[in-house]
């Protein structure tokens, strides 16, 4: 990916209950090759020699919490404390932070008004961190929040981050596919969870680059993990595939081709 903007999603990590066995599924089914972090118990995931996203252990007050195995993205911003102090003036949540990393970065993890979790965060600055191509295996390149009523919370992430609408897809019953940029591309989308979905809170989901998701899905049964749907072909051409990993987080994967 180019070097990430302000208001956009630039770093994503799996919290989990086995920390081997989640790194070594994610390598045979992403390629992501973990590297030492130089952050005790944090794990990078990287793609020639480029971090694209971390791993580490479901902390232990979090655990308390009730945190499952999950995944969750960062989105970059100015100033961490402000944009939690934001957050809560509109009626999101801070569980924890701001949090400083000394030389990496200064995060807090947050939550939208109607309980959708992500992260935003501040590299410190001089950390060095190389960014691969945008479309690159191993890269995310969409995320999608399935809200509990996304034309509420829309205006929550729009004020925040200044995010804007673009193209609004109509799903028939399952309503409204609403995508929208950061001031270019376009990076995501939300829609209304479905009252079929099992899921008890609103969730980001996100998109990772794979050569090709029909191989991945194969990777993903053999290391012990549940493909939920797909492959299948989504507007675009691009195909996917939803599922979860060994110990339950799930994720998703998209390729250009089957």
């Amino acid at each position: 990916m180019p070097t990430p903007t302000v208001n956009s999603f630039f770093w994503y990590d799996v919290m989990t209950t086995d920390t081997a066995a989640a790194t070594k599924f994610y390598a045979d089914v992403v390629g992501w090759v973990p590297q030492d972090s130089g952050t005790p118990g944090y794990t990078a995931l990287t793609i020639g020699g480029a971090g694209t996203a971390g791993l580490m252990a479901v902390p232990e007050d979090a655990a308390k919490m009730g945190a499952r195995p999950a995944w969750m993205g960062y989105i970059l911003v100015d100033d961490v404390a402000a944009t939690c102090a934001a957050i809560e003036a509109a009626g999101g949540t801070v569980h924890k932070g701001p949090v400083t990393i000394e030389g990496v970065i200064t995060f807090g993890v947050v939550g939208d008004p109607q309980g959708g979790g992500f992260l935003v965060a501040k590299p410190i600055p001089g950390s060095k961190v190389n960014w691969p191509a945008a479309g690159t295996p191993g890269t995310v390149g969409w995320h999608e929040l399935m809200a509990k009523d996304w034309e509420q919370v829309w205006p929550f992430y729009e004020k925040l981050f200044g995010w804007k609408k673009t193209t609004a897809m109509d799903m028939g019953a399952m309503g409204t596919y609403q995508i929208f940029s950061a001031g270019g591309p376009d990076i995501g989308a939300m829609m209304t969870k479905p009252k079929e979905n099992p899921a008890p809170m609103p969730y980001w989901n996100y998109y990772i680059f794979v050569a090709s998701v029909t191989a991945a899905a194969e990777k993903i049964k053999i290391g012990g993990g549940q493909v939920l749907m797909g492959p299948m072909e989504v507007p675009g051409g691009q195909y996917i595939v939803q599922a979860l990993d060994p110990q339950g987080a799930l994720f998703c994967l998209v390729s250009s081709g089957k």
